[in-house]
């Protein structure tokens, strides 16, 4: 019981967070102490440029976070096959992304990882691109021990809630905005944005969400009710109404996320932030409101350029972690060093490159993956 509490107070949180994000660090340590973890972030990171982000963490010192940006985030041996992975779909970076020998060899593991007691984490994919992706990530220190099956399927639990408050986050722009004031202040957003009640009756709407049921492409307005133009939809929007009323620990694993077609074919998606718990609940009283609905045209999910290249040529995650060091670090011994690998293996995992895409020496390889990094290229 006391379990399922803490669950309820901590998804009534994440999605207070979507609405002022100066309470993720907060819920980050909240998640923690629910997942049994060390240390919890939002991640985003760029294969291409070798670049990365925290949004915000809990438990990784300032210095780390700084170094990590600045150096490691280059070095860190689970990309780029962490980015393969479907959205959502949590994942132990050990062993799925890196072997545990691997890790342990690797600069990473020596100069950023140990120093900080950090052994294992989880993560999952809140969003990719064709080059970059943020990453929710929460980690072990040695004292916890290594991730068992109670934290994968705890950390399973919260992975939708914290994706559904980022990307609500990611439609009002990041902006911190007073839950009292949520109508008025959604009134100049891109995305069409609704506040209903438990039967999915329109109690406001946004100059978009004027102009969306005007066009009756996604969305529809029959007898004032709230409706998708997609049959198939209809229900699922409707079920999410009910579901919000009856507060967030009713919104289940699945999170609220409906995705919608349109009359043209185009593909949205209407998420849904429940008004009746936390400091949302101010918003919804004003209005007897239990949810606000946030509808955007979905984003073209290409595949990263690593995923294509690995795909093309049916190349092992060893050999593509193989690939960009060679490319970021230069020849075999610095490659061999910052992986935590023998030369000699690297220079197996070359030999298999060279037969796998037809190029005949490192420059040509480079060549290979420039070919690749267009994110038009699908």
């Amino acid at each position: 019981m006391a379990d399922l509490e803490g669950f309820s107070a901590l998804v009534g949180d994440i999605y207070d967070a979507s609405l002022d994000p100066a309470l993720w660090p907060s819920v980050c340590e909240s998640a923690c102490t629910f997942i049994n973890a060390s240390a919890a972030g939002l991640i985003w990171q760029d294969t291409l440029y070798k670049a990365a982000h925290f949004y915000f963490e809990w438990g990784i010192e300032a210095h780390y976070s700084q170094t990590y940006k600045e150096t490691y985030c280059k070095l860190n041996p689970a990309f780029p096959t962490l980015l393969f992975f479907d959205v959502e779909d949590s994942r132990s970076i050990v062993p799925d992304c890196v072997s545990r020998e691997e890790y342990c060899r690797s600069r990473f593991g020596k100069e950023w990882l140990f120093p900080q007691g950090l052994v294992d984490g989880l993560f999952f994919n809140v969003e990719k691109s064709a080059t970059s992706c943020d990453i929710f990530l929460a980690v072990r220190r040695m004292s916890d021990g290594f991730a068992d099956d109670e934290m994968r399927r705890r950390f399973a639990l919260v992975a939708p809630h914290v994706r559904r408050a980022v990307l609500i986050g990611h439609v009002i722009d990041r902006k911190t905005v007073e839950a009292a004031a949520l109508a008025d202040s959604f009134d100049g957003l891109t995305a069409g944005m609704f506040l209903v009640d438990a039967v999915g009756r329109i109690l406001h709407a946004n100059a978009s969400g004027h102009a969306m049921i005007s066009e009756a492409n996604v969305l529809r307005a029959a007898g004032g009710k709230l409706g998708a133009a997609d049959a198939q939809a209809e229900q699922v929007l409707l079920d999410s109404f009910t579901a919000a009323a009856a507060g967030d620990a009713a919104v289940g694993r699945k999170g609220m996320a409906v995705p919608l077609k349109a009359r043209t074919g185009d593909r949205y998606v209407a998420h849904v932030l429940p008004l009746t718990s936390g400091a949302r609940r101010r918003a919804g009283k004003s209005y007897s409101a239990v949810a606000s609905i946030f509808v955007h045209r979905a984003v073209l999910d290409l595949p990263s350029p690593p995923e294509a290249l690995a795909k093309e040529f049916k190349l092992t995650p060893a050999e593509l972690r193989v690939l960009f060091a060679i490319i970021e670090v230069g020849g075999v011994p610095e490659t061999a060093a910052v992986l935590g690998i023998s030369e000699g293996t690297v220079k197996t995992h070359l030999h298999h490159l060279f037969g796998k895409t037809g190029a005949s020496r490192q420059a040509e390889l480079v060549k290979v993956v420039a070919a690749y990094s267009n994110p038009l290229i699908a």
